[in-house]
């Protein structure tokens, strides 16, 4: 370990001299309040620490100890339901001892050392094992049974292996290996802003089912896959973040909130245990690991925050499971970014950001994908990373935004009218994309309907049509259209407020399966479909725009999705037929 003393102080950048045996990225706790800290820039003997705690009363002479090893996570049973700050400090164990506000200084393990946990080998004396391998597992939770592996760069015989109840620090494994002996405990510790190692990354080929029609049909996003969430205050960034860590297809949710306001977190970490895990009945708590960094604690720690989430997303997806990481949001921690880039005296980039915003942020998105994990098993484990950014304004064309698109693969724009509209979500269809549409329309032609892609794409075109007629409509009328034109209009009004639109809080429409989802954009063609040939064969438009049956169109949203749903999708498409008929019928009268 090495030690020196503060030379200047600066906001949350630190200055210290005598540090010459000290290491980039090493801990380093700062004056007698014992600080933490984080080397991010060395200089012969002197050190600049981005400190992660507020820095008032410090002066000139305090000392600084590096403690010899990089910002680690600590990886092991207890990190599910748990309710970390932006450096993993469980914030339960922190209240304890400081109260309601937040002490400088707290020295608290991330895993409680405590807690016992039931340890069941997987493997026996004898067997050979290597990096990635399950000794053990644990059921952390009803819904989580957490793998004990390998730590990274460990190989050997087992020796000896127990069962039993254990704390993280006991021995439940000894290997015999070439330099010794090696005891295993149940957890492990990770560098942060290393990435944790696999065997080979999967071309991403499965969406990530979320139950949310604008997401599935139109903007799907792979297991394993990169999406931003771009749009102004107030249009919806973190309720769909909340839709998609509830129905997501995914086994375990990490969501980071890093940088937003104390009550939207407060919204989270209230909600959050309510909500029912729609796959096990229990509290979506038992399968989250929440990390709460608001914009009222220190700047610096929202940039740990963003690398201790993802490792600990990473720990999970390297046992085999699917992982949603919800990150919100990247603005707040490109801020932080831009604070210590300026306390360092760095040339700036665009509006002052880093000239390397745009490689962090690669860096960042980088560490998701479909992998197949270390050890002999070959486990198949998915990273799936959404992150809201926040652009002042509104505005995309600023740099995080802008450094986010030329990354993510997948771009929801919200919109502040749609928003303003009450359409939520407030997906912006004419100018968001998803660049995995292609290669996931095999998969949904083939496990959902053959046809899954023709309609999506004529649903698309429609609405992309509605775009242009509304621009002829605002400068002559609606008069001046053409009657099929009229039609494709009233089609594309169903495709937004029957379709798209869809109430988060309505307990049937707040998630839709691919197969609901399909009954649904087959009914809104079929209106458009039959309708446009009768008007074609003479039928008044008036009575097609107003038949009965779009009502009941628009309602089958609501319906529950049980053994009773083909009859209704049936009867709907029957009772268009006779409606479309009936269009010819005594028009004079």
């Amino acid at each position: 370990m090495s030690s020196g003393v503060i030379k200047k102080v600066a906001g949350p950048l630190v200055i210290a001299s005598g540090m010459r045996d000290a290491n980039m990225f090493d801990v380093v706790r700062v004056s007698d309040m014992r600080l933490i800290g984080e080397i991010i820039e060395m200089h012969g003997d002197e050190a600049s620490i981005q400190v992660y705690e507020e820095t008032s009363g410090l002066a000139p002479g305090a000392p600084v100890e590096s403690m010899g090893v990089p910002m680690s996570a600590e990886l092991g049973p207890g990190l599910i339901s748990s309710i970390y700050d932006g450096i993993q400090r469980p914030l339960d164990d922190i209240m304890k001892i400081s109260g309601s506000n937040l002490k400088r200084g707290v020295e608290v393990p991330s895993l409680k050392r405590d807690l016992k946990w039931e340890f069941v080998p997987t493997v026996s004396v004898g067997d050979e094992v290597e990096n990635g391998d399950v000794i053990g597992t644990v059921r952390e939770t009803p819904a989580v049974v957490q793998k004990i592996m390998v730590p990274y760069g460990v190989k050997g015989k087992v020796k000896e292996i127990k069962s039993g109840l254990f704390t993280v620090e006991d021995v439940v494994c000894v290997l015999e290996c070439e330099g010794g002996e090696k005891e295993l405990t149940m957890m492990q510790k990770w560098p942060v802003r290393r990435a944790r190692p696999y065997k080979k990354k999967l071309t991403p080929d499965m969406p990530l089912i979320t139950g949310q029609r604008n997401v599935d049909a139109f903007f799907p996003i792979a297991k394993g896959g990169v999406a931003a969430i771009p749009g102004p205050f107030g249009s919806g960034k973190t309720v769909i973040q909340h839709q998609l860590a509830k129905w997501a297809e995914a086994d375990i949710v990490v969501y980071i909130g890093c940088g937003e306001r104390g009550n939207e977190m407060t919204d989270v970490l209230n909600e959050f245990p309510k909500l029912k895990d729609p796959r096990t009945g229990r509290s979506l708590m038992q399968r989250t690991v929440l990390i709460a960094n608001t914009s009222d604690m220190p700047v610096a720690a929202r940039e740990a925050s963003i690398y201790t989430g993802i490792t600990i997303a990473e720990y999970f997806r390297d046992m085999g499971y699917s992982v949603a990481l919800m990150a919100d949001s990247t603005s707040r921690w490109a801020e932080a970014l831009r604070e210590m880039s300026g306390r360092l005296e760095e040339m700036p980039g665009e509006e002052g950001y880093p000239a390397y915003l745009g490689s962090r942020l690669a860096q960042f998105y980088e560490r998701a994908g479909h992998i197949v994990a270390l050890g002999k098993e070959g486990r198949e484990g998915a990273l799936s990373v959404i992150g809201a950014v926040s652009p002042p304004g509104g505005d995309i064309s600023e740099p995080v935004s802008q450094a986010t698109l030329r990354i993510v693969k997948v771009f929801w724009g919200l919109d502040s009218a749609l928003a303003y509209k009450r359409h939520f979500p407030a997906i912006n269809w004419l100018t968001s994309y998803s660049l995995y549409a292609d290669s996931m329309g095999k998969w949904f032609n083939e496990h959902v309907a053959p046809d899954w892609m023709a309609c999506r794409q004529e649903m698309m075109s429609l609405l992309q049509e509605e775009a242009e007629l509304e621009e002829i409509v605002k400068m002559v009328g609606m008069d001046a259209l053409s009657p099929s034109d009229r039609l494709k209009m009233e089609a594309s009004r169903s495709i937004r407020e029957d379709f798209l639109h869809q109430d988060s809080f309505h307990e049937v429409d707040t998630y839709a399966s691919p197969r609901k989802q399909y009954m649904m954009m087959r009914l809104v063609l079929a209106f458009y479909r039959e309708s446009a040939e009768a008007l074609s064969k003479g039928a008044p438009l008036q009575r097609l725009i107003d038949m009965p049956v779009r009502e009941q169109i628009g309602r089958f949203k609501y319906t529950v999705e049980n053994d009773g749903i083909d009859a209704e999708y049936h009867r709907i498409l029957s009772q268009l037929s006779v409606e479309i008929a009936n269009a010819f019928v005594k028009e004079d009268v």
